[in-house]
């Protein structure tokens, strides 16, 4: 049976949340321009791992309409679901919405799911909004080992000079994850401080660290 927007419009419609997860999925097989207005509908589905499915496709489809994609994103950004609210962010980040900084900054202080939290610093970096310094800073301050290596990748990608300080001091840190990751977020910053810590970050005992640092030298 042939794939048609007609074909998942009956399966979005149905009283079976697998048929219309189901929908959700096949509708990557369409354009863009009709796969986007079919999506639509699935962000509102009563059941969350349709909303997900659906609000992770807008990262790709929301392409096709920004400003209605921001809508959607930051609508589930309310979603009574940490996964979809963790969806919508990723998918912020993705395409670029500069304009929903505020909403990210406002979820992140209420919410107290660190996959959401996640999420949003992620996002943040791909933004590239200056603005989100004081929050990455927070993040990087947290003590959860995810959400500092999140933060300090994002801090990278936000090129602030004011992030040299407040990452430096990771290199000694004893999650070599973390000392890779800041190896790879010094390459994006300017400065002596950290061509000196990218190279202390080159005798790294850890090989992958060592080498990460040594390729931005």
């Amino acid at each position: 049976m042939s794939i048609t927007p007609e074909s998942i419009e009956t399966l979005l419609n149905s009283h079976d949340f697998g048929d219309r997860l189901r929908a959700v999925n096949q509708i990557r097989q369409l354009p863009s321009e009709i796969a986007f207005p079919l999506i639509q509908k699935a962000t509102q589905d009563s059941n969350p791992r349709v909303r997900y499915a659906a609000v992770s496709q807008i990262a790709s489809l929301g392409k096709h309409n920004p400003e209605l994609a921001e809508t959607i994103l930051r609508d589930r950004l309310q979603d009574e679901e940490a996964d979809v609210q963790a969806a919508a962010a990723d998918a912020i980040g993705a395409l670029g919405l500069t304009n929903s900084f505020t909403a990210l900054q406002q979820l992140y202080q209420s919410t107290s799911e660190w996959l959401v939290r996640f999420s949003i610093v992620a996002a943040l970096g791909e933004l590239g909004d200056c603005r989100a310094f004081d929050l990455l800073k927070e993040a990087l301050d947290s003590g959860n080992e995810l959400l500092q290596t999140a933060a300090i990748g994002s801090l990278g990608e936000l090129g602030d000079a004011r992030a040299v300080t407040i990452l430096t001091p990771y290199a000694t840190n004893p999650d070599w994850q973390i000392r890779y990751r800041l190896a790879q977020a010094l390459s994006r910053l300017e400065g002596e401080a950290c061509r000196i810590t990218l190279e202390q970050l080159a005798r790294d005992e850890v090989v992958q660290v060592a080498e990460e640092a040594k390729s931005h030298l």
